[in-house]
């Protein structure tokens, strides 16, 4: 049988198949075809690992695996969020007549290809030969793009989409894509737009609605999100970019619900169970946080896709069940990940939480005044950030519903509350934090308001015709609470007026001061989601993005 190309000889594969006749006989072909090194794997958990610290060149994975709620469009549609599929690798998914819609969407979503078993070795070959032809020949817009050259990616992308050259349709989602991480939001919507005067495709679609929440149109991106699920209910990328906008905007319970039907859709969606449990849990709801939270964990634990702050929420909610071996069981799991080479310092925080909840279980009131009193002191430090806010909150009310009562409380929620509301959603979130101690969330929305009102007294002196004044009063209040949104607010006013500001230099320097020590820690928190690929985008990630240490992952273990 002939080579599929003449680099096939050193590509890396993967095969995910749980039945080991049919796996073996994918590998036979694959080998037939020239491939050598080949890599197996029985289960999608097994395989999402091997992804996680491996690069294959190509993927051939079985949709269902039987027994299992991780279907191969789950992996896959996992892959893509978290950025683990480098541009040149191939995905192929396996599949029969009765999953065949499901798998052209997830397919299409990843821009390679499905095959229908049973399958020739011809049908294997062939599929394999298109989706390699397909990303050499766009290999010189990948090129610009791990190279972070965007423009120049986006320039070969609309040329090919405006002389419906082959491939057009791809190089116009890759375009698309590029466009809205350039801020572009009104030309990506255009070509979103183009696109669907072509296809009615679902991407595309949730495409325009993501060019509204960039262009700061929440009401069109959720009605465009509505008319969207109910024309596809399980196309879950939907449902998760809805949830994003209830969460900015706000409003926790909708977006707890639109979670909620996203992860029925995907039931072993490591990132959807974690936006579900920590939602849950900052509205009170510790069951069902507990038991998202506890599955998330099971199942991505050891993962990339997993975000230590379930593990510090699962901790809550073990405490709030009177759950010692639970409890002892997530400080021991974050000790394990704190020994890992390059740990955050953010899971020694976490497992000092942990920790001062097993000290309040066991009713240790000194040690536990002690962790308190020593934690607070971080409060007004740059790297003390919303995450950490939120979990000393949540800690501070679980000390006042043991009836421990601490006088500088008040004052360090106050502190928190003026610091780090910078909008209703991260007032609404720090709320959720306290809930366990109403006064406490009550004191944090009190903090929100304050700050709306110092925005709203500052601001008025640049309606009387005095910006200078404005921006010395938003300076001074920023640098007092250390509130992003009066430093961004003094910044933004400094711009407009600066020709009638006689110190606009000296001002324009305490102002970027301010943004630089305090912005990094005042971002919202990401609620379980990965960093990089945005719900419904492709993942456009650089090489030094994937390899910040200019690392490349091992090569894969050839099968035996």
């Amino acid at each position: 049988m002939p080579k599929l190309d003449p680099d096939i000889a050193e590509c890396r594969a993967l095969v995910v198949d749980g039945n080991p006749m049919s796996r073996s006989i994918i590998v036979s072909q694959l080998r037939d075809y020239g491939l050598t090194q080949i890599a197996q794997a029985s289960r999608p958990s097994d395989a999402r690992r091997a992804l996680e610290f491996r690069e294959f060149d190509v993927v051939l994975c079985e949709q269902t695996f039987p027994g299992s709620t991780y279907s191969g469009q789950a992996l896959l549609d996992d892959l893509r969020r978290a950025q683990l599929l480098p541009f040149g690798t191939v995905f192929v998914m396996l599949t029969s007549e009765a999953t065949y819609t499901q798998v052209a969407e997830a397919a299409e979503s990843a821009l390679d290809s499905y095959l229908l078993k049973p399958h020739t070795a011809a049908a294997l070959g062939q599929r394999l030969r298109q989706a390699r032809y397909r990303k050499a020949l766009l290999s010189p817009i990948f090129k610009h793009i791990e190279a972070g050259e965007f423009e120049e990616a986006t320039r070969l992308c609309m040329a090919r989409f405006a002389e419906r050259s082959e491939y057009w349709l791809y190089a116009a989602r890759i375009g698309a894509e590029l466009l809205l991480r350039l801020v572009r939001p009104t030309q990506a919507q255009q070509l979103f737009e183009a696109i669907l005067q072509h296809q009615a495709l679902p991407w595309a679609k949730l495409g325009v609605a993501r060019a509204h929440v960039d262009a700061g149109q929440p009401a069109q991106a959720l009605q465009t999100l509505q008319s969207l699920s109910q024309a596809e209910p399980g196309y879950a990328d939907a449902y998760d970019v809805m949830g994003r906008i209830h969460v900015d905007q706000g409003n926790f319970e909708q977006a707890l619900q639109v979670y909620r039907q996203a992860s029925d859709i995907t039931p072993s969606s490591i990132a959807r169970l974690q936006k579900r449990g920590m939602l849950a849990f900052y509205l009170g709801e510790k069951e069902e946080a507990a038991k998202a939270l506890d599955r998330a964990t099971l199942l991505g634990l050891t993962s990339k896709m997993f975000d230590h702050q379930s593990l510090m929420l699962l901790a809550f909610t073990r405490y709030q069940m009177r759950d010692t071996q639970g409890l002892k069981r997530c400080i021991e799991q974050l000790q394990t990940a704190l020994e890992q080479r390059d740990a955050p310092p953010r899971l020694r925080r976490f497992q000092r939480v942990a920790k001062t909840l097993l000290l309040l279980m066991n009713k240790q009131v000194s040690a536990v005044v002690g962790e308190l009193r020593a934690q607070a002191e971080e409060i007004s430090s740059p790297a003390f950030d919303t995450e950490a806010a939120c979990n000393l909150l949540s800690l501070l009310a679980e000390v006042a519903a043991a009836e421990l009562q601490l006088e500088p409380v008040p004052g360090w929620i106050t502190t928190l509350a003026q610091r780090f509301c910078t909008g209703k959603g991260m007032a609404e979130l720090l709320a959720g934090a306290a809930t366990r101690h109403p006064p406490y969330a009550d004191l944090v929305r009190a903090g929100h308001q304050h700050i709306t009102e110092l925005a709203q007294q500052s601001m008025s002196h640049t309606i009387a015709g005095n910006p200078r004044v404005a921006v010395k009063a938003l300076v001074t209040h920023g640098g007092q609470t250390r509130n992003t949104k009066l430093i961004d607010t003094a910044r933004l006013t400094l711009q407009r007026y600066r020709d009638k500001i006689p110190e606009a230099d000296v001002l324009d320097g305490l102002i970027q001061d301010l943004l630089n020590q305090y912005s990094p820690s005042s971002q919202p928190p990401t609620l379980g989601q990965p960093t990089g690929r945005s719900a419904g985008g492709l993942s456009l990630v650089t090489s030094a993005e994937r390899h910040p240490e200019g690392e490349r992952p091992q090569p894969s273990a050839t099968s035996p």
